[in-house]
């Protein structure tokens, strides 16, 4: 069994005493790659870092909508020549927040939509992060979609009407992460009218922790009880949730693994 971990912050702080203990464990699991989604200028060394000793880790070149404010054009330069001088194997995360802060809403909105034109631009998909902002995120992408556009909606939450509206672009997959476990969710109920080939799963780590280690830091290895619980809400084998899962990732990020 191989599984990707389609959203990962194993370049952040709190992995700094373990990181490769961390990345073992998950590949003892099955665990054996990792996309990482860049935040902002101040994470980008980082990033880099991990991803250049750790070749099972993809980096993503982004501006994480929580960092917008009102230097955000300056580090909308950075992402750009960040893309236009390394690899990346998308645009992320991006999108709009109004959960933490409304006060820069314009801005997020602007830097949403340049990155929007840059994922076009590079030919990247694009993990969009979308806290408490499905109508202004879709307001967006509906004025910008084409057949270039494609990506993640990334830690889905929305309701059913939300994904049917993602299902309407046909280019975009949903991320499936930690929230399916948990009770009061949402996420299981809506999880039976998804398309299986439309769904990545991801961990979000350090954040958002599965059930049963709910509470803990969380880590890639975690992500076999995401891929657990949406086998037995699809009433599936975990090995064929693990397979198509794995084989959507690889599309859509064009990952070179096997």
């Amino acid at each position: 069994m191989i599984l990707v971990d389609t959203h990962s912050h194993i370049f952040s702080e709190e992995f700094d005493s373990d990181r490769s203990e961390v990345l073992k464990r998950a590949a003892e699991a099955g665990i054996r790659y990792h996309v990482l989604p860049n935040i902002d200028s101040t994470s980008t060394e980082r990033l880099l870092s991990v991803s250049s000793r750790y070749s099972q880790c993809f980096p993503l070149m982004g501006l994480h909508p929580t960092s917008v404010n009102k230097n955000f054009e300056k580090e909308l330069r950075h992402v750009e020549e960040m893309l236009a001088h390394e690899k990346f194997w998308g645009i992320g995360e991006v999108g709009i927040d109004l959960y933490w802060d409304k006060t820069h809403l314009s801005e997020q909105e602007e830097a949403f939509r340049h990155q929007l034109r840059l994922a076009k631009k590079h030919g990247l998909p694009v993990v969009i992060h979308s806290r408490n902002s499905f109508s202004e995120i879709f307001r967006i992408v509906d004025q910008e979609i084409d057949a270039s556009l494609h990506g993640v909606f990334h830690s889905f939450t929305g309701t059913l009407d939300d994904y049917r509206h993602i299902d309407e672009y046909k280019t975009f997959l949903v991320g499936v992460g930690g929230i399916v476990t948990y009770k009061n969710g949402g996420v299981s109920n809506i999880l039976p009218s998804m398309d299986l080939g439309k769904i990545i799963l991801e961990t979000d780590s350090p954040y958002l922790s599965p059930v049963p280690v709910r509470g803990k830091r969380n880590e890639s290895y975690n992500l076999i009880y995401v891929a657990i619980k949406v086998a037995e809400v699809l009433n599936l084998s975990v090995l064929d949730v693990a397979k198509q899962t794995t084989d959507n990732a690889v599309k859509l990020f064009k990952l070179p693994i096997t």
